[in-house]
């Protein structure tokens, strides 16, 4: 039997047509630990999925599409879902990743935790609206944090050292297991009612993702969010933002940069205290110079140097002032009185007595004036009113 010699080309394609119709060969899963984890500016993920004995290559292309997590790491254990891959240029084989779970249970907390963000994020807890200003000038801050943490230590060392009078109030918490989320809660709850306390600063040293988690949990992010004390979400991480990053007054990358970001260094403020004393100094000294300038024109003033004769003039100016005015009013009266005058004369021209006075008379029958003589008949008794009495009589007569 003659030997079959294939080119590398015409193998590299049996070898790919054999993977194509291999049904075990395509959606499968592997489980194993990561290692090379390198995450590319091009989109896409490449590590090595190895156990104890063996080890293959894997990638993932365009992994953020696939939402494959970002913070994959060295050892990780996971579980990859996905097709081979044989590229047969090079003859390279690999797997394709379209999945990873980690073995820890942290993707299905992902997914948990995309929920929460978006329904915080329609309530509008993200907003900058909601983003209260951290005190100019600190005298009290309040810290949640583990008591014997690096973070802690971190964030009194870089205080003392920026404003060594700084008052600090620590309330003990775990971080990260069993009761961290209530301890954490409990704090900032507890701090935000002490009234000396300027600002809050909770969080923790670096760590695993695991390790952070407490920090994305919605109990703590709404802690945060209602604390009414300005407060700084301050966790050693820089992969991504935690949930109370995203809810925090202020995030912080790490606690030193937290301590940093709420305390001023002495020195500056000091510096700057002693730059605005210069600037008031001068200021005032100039007010000073006006006012001296304006009280020596004062001085120099003719009212001044004449008081008397200005006194004088002004008493004789009221004087002619009281004068006028009194001959104004007099004046003014005399007037109103020629008024009244005429209207009296008007009124008294006007009194039908006066007109009885001048030899007419008001003829009435049962107190009604008679106008006409169809308001009366014969017989009717008639009063005749005259300027002096009245005379009570009879109709004998009516003429038209």
């Amino acid at each position: 039997m003659e030997d079959k010699i294939y080119s590398v080309t015409e193998f590299n394609k049996i070898v790919k047509s054999f993977i194509a119709d291999t049904p075990e060969f395509s959606n499968f899963f592997l489980k194993g630990e990561l290692s090379g984890v390198n995450y590319y500016k091009s989109g896409h993920l490449y590590f090595t999925l190895k156990d104890s004995k063996s080890q293959i290559k894997c990638a993932a292309f365009s992994y953020k599409l696939k939402r494959i997590p970002e913070d994959l790491k060295e050892g990780d254990s996971v579980t990859v879902f996905g097709d081979v891959g044989f590229y047969e240029a090079r003859g390279d084989f690999q797997i394709l990743v379209r999945h990873i779970e980690k073995e820890n249970s942290m993707g299905e907390l992902y997914r948990k935790l995309e929920k929460v963000k978006e329904k915080m994020e329609k309530a509008g807890y993200f907003s900058s609206m909601y983003k209260k200003p951290l005190p100019k000038y600190p005298t009290t801050i309040g810290v949640v944090t583990s008591s014997n943490g690096a973070g802690l230590y971190d964030i009194i060392t870089t205080a003392r050292k920026r404003m060594e009078n700084i008052n600090i109030y620590v309330y003990p918490s775990k971080v990260q297991g069993e009761g961290a989320i209530e301890e954490i809660v409990e704090g900032i709850e507890t701090l935000d009612k002490i009234p000396e306390i300027d600002l809050i600063i909770a969080g923790r040293g670096g760590g695993s993702i695991e390790d952070l988690w407490a920090f994305n949990e919605e109990k703590v992010a709404m802690a945060f969010f209602n604390c009414k004390k300005p407060i700084i979400s301050a966790v050693g991480h820089e992969i991504d933002f935690l949930l109370t990053d995203l809810v925090a007054d202020v995030r912080a990358a790490t606690p030193t940069q937290s301590a940093e970001i709420a305390i001023p260094v002495k020195k500056d403020v000091e510096n700057y205290l002693e730059e605005r004393k210069k600037y008031l100094t001068h200021r005032i000294e100039k007010q000073l110079e006006v006012a001296k300038l304006h009280l020596e024109n004062r001085k120099n003033s003719y009212a001044l140097k004449n008081f008397s004769k200005v006194f004088k003039e002004s008493e004789e100016i009221l004087n002619n002032k009281e004068i006028e005015l009194e001959n104004i009013m007099k004046l003014l009266l005399e007037r109103k009185k020629q008024k009244l005058d005429l209207q009296v004369e008007k009124v008294i021209s006007l009194n039908p007595l006066n007109v009885l006075s001048r030899g007419y008379s008001l003829v009435k029958h049962k107190n009604k004036i008679i106008k006409n003589s169809n308001e009366v008949k014969l017989g009717d008794e008639i009063i005749i009113n005259l300027h002096s009495g009245s005379i009570i009589g009879t109709v004998k007569e009516i003429k038209d």
